[in-house]
Parts: C-alpha cells; sequence; structure tokens
C-alpha cells in the first residue's frame, strides 16, 4: 500500500497488533506521569498512523477511571532509528459505553444487569456478533452470491443472566444489491454467537 506524506493511514496488523497496544499504554503511562493521574489502560479501540520525521500514531484508547471506562485520543510520535517516542496529545473523548464479554453475568443487587442499552459499533464483540449474523444469513439464503456486511447500522446491547442479547440493524450488500436485516444475536457466557431471530428491514 503506497503511503502519501502526513497521510493518515490504518497501520499493518491493525489495532490489535502488540505494537499498537505498547503505543496505548505508553500514552496512559505518559498521562499519568505528567498529570499524576492514575487512568489504567484497557484496549486500543482505533488506531491510525500519519507519515512525518517518523510516524504519528493517531489513537482512540479506552482507560478505566476509578472504575469507569473512558475513551481518549491519544497523538504519539516515534522515530525508530533515534529509539525516539514521544506523547504529543492526550484529550478526553468521551465516556465508553462499550460493551465486552466480561460484562455478562453482571449482576447488581441480585438483578440483571443494566438492561438494553446502546453500544458502539465498532466494538469488537459487536463486530463479531454481526459476521456471526452475515455467516448465517449466507447458510441459510440460496443465493450463490456471497452477502458482504457493509455497515452495522445501530446496535444495542442486553445482559440476561448468562448471556447477552443483542438487538442490530446490519446494511449488507449481495452482489449489486444492498439490503437491510434487523436481528437478534445471542452470546452465551463462554463466547458463543446465535442468532435468534432475523428479518427484512424495509426503512
Amino acid at each position: 500500500m503506497a503511503t502519501t506524506l502526513g497521510g493518515l493511514h490504518q497501520p499493518r496488523g491493525a489495532e490489535n497488533s502488540a505494537e499498537i497496544d505498547d503505543l496505548g499504554r505508553f500514552a496512559v503511562d505518559e498521562h499519568n506521569k505528567r498529570e499524576n493521574a492514575l487512568l489504567e489502560f484497557a484496549r486500543v479501540i482505533k488506531a491510525q498512523e500519519q507519515v512525518v520525521a517518523g510516524k504519528l500514531h493517531h489513537l482512540t484508547v479506552e482507560v478505566v477511571d476509578a472504575g469507569k471506562k473512558k475513551l481518549y485520543e491519544a497523538k504519539v510520535w516515534v522515530k525508530p532509528w533515534m529509539n525516539f517516542k514521544e506523547l504529543q496529545e492526550f484529550k478526553h473523548a468521551g465516556d465508553s459505553p462499550s460493551f465486552t464479554t466480561s460484562d455478562l453475568g453482571v449482576k447488581k443487587d441480585g438483578h440483571d444487569g443494566p438492561g438494553k442499552q446502546e453500544v458502539p459499533t465498532h466494538d469488537p464483540v459487536v463486530q463479531d456478533a454481526a459476521n456471526h449474523a452475515v455467516k448465517t444469513i449466507q447458510q441459510r439464503s440460496n443465493s450463490l452470491l456471497p452477502y458482504e456486511l457493509k455497515e452495522i447500522v445501530h446496535a444495542n446491547a442486553e445482559v440476561m443472566n448468562d448471556l447477552a442479547k443483542f438487538d442490530m440493524l446490519l446494511k449488507l450488500k449481495r452482489g449489486d444489491k444492498e439490503e437491510k436485516f434487523k436481528v437478534e444475536i445471542h452470546q452465551k457466557s463462554e463466547g458463543t454467537f446465535h442468532l435468534n431471530q432475523v428479518e427484512p428491514d424495509h426503512s
């Protein structure tokens, strides 16, 4: 992939590479030192890089602050040949409503978890659930043309006893045709997905 100088692009190996995680952890640690804060690194949600004199990494980092998930935008400048790494910017970007498998089975005062809530469509668990739905829709259809996930329009999640229930609106492409489907996907506590309901959406 050709990279234009100064242009933003996805790093190779995507968000979950050890190098990106290390940069996210570095950004949080540096911020904690500078601000005498106690943020705890959770994961990198999004990563892009920009070629300057070295690389400027633009990261969206999820942290835990006093038990609450929050999102921060960080910029880390790296010059590998000089062993140079510097945090350029670290700013709060909002609270993270991110749903993770660790939320499964969480009960408060004997009641099931937080009830149905909107979850970010870029959350890895949400994307895994959507991909499972697409795969199952493909298996159930008699079409020779494969379905391709174009967009998760919106997603809600609800924790119920030993499973999580996802309600999503998916935009799929099959050949030249785009279709929307409302789906309900269940995720068991061991992590497996099951497409419970699917219906075409003509809105």
